[in-house]
């Protein structure tokens, strides 16, 4: 059973690294980060909408970078949307702990079907250089909602 669970987590970020969600330019977006992993060369745009509330009406990317990276960024832009800039910011350290340690005792009820999404990404946590792959959209996200123009991986 394990390693079918494992082979469904690869293809899915193969599947989300071949062809990555919201992979694009995002018209009207408030916030934007560039996001740098030099260490393995990824790079990333990303962009977001706020909706009148403040919450993220729209998030979208562009960049190159591993099959790692690309699918973070595709699953994270799927699920921010609709949640608060406090939601978020809370899902992406919830993401970095699943990312560095494989699972994430601290995640509470209210992310728990947000971070059952992000879990193929889990694995990463077994390559550490990996992690900052895996992590570099949601730095890159704390940085627009934070209004910083520049992150970094590292």
């Amino acid at each position: 059973m394990f390693d079918d669970l494992r082979d469904l987590y690869q293809e899915i970020i193969l599947d989300h690294g071949r062809k990555p969600r919201n992979f694009r330019r995002l018209d009207g977006a408030d916030r934007t980060a560039r996001g740098d992993n030099p260490m393995c060369g990824d790079r990333m745009e990303l962009e977001v909408k706020l909706a009148p509330d403040g919450s993220i009406a729209d998030a979208a990317f562009q960049g190159r970078g591993c099959a790692i990276s690309m699918a973070s960024g595709s699953l994270m832009t799927e699920v921010v949307k609709g949640k608060t800039q406090a939601q978020a910011k809370a899902l992406s350290d919830s993401f970095r702990a699943l990312a560095m340690t494989g699972t994430c005792p601290e995640c509470g009820a209210d992310l728990a079907e947000e971070m059952e999404r992000l879990t193929p990404l889990s694995g990463v946590h077994e390559f550490p250089s990996r992690v900052k792959c895996a992590t570099l959209a949601w730095h890159t996200l704390n940085a627009a909602l934070d209004g910083a123009k520049e992150a970094s991986s590292e």
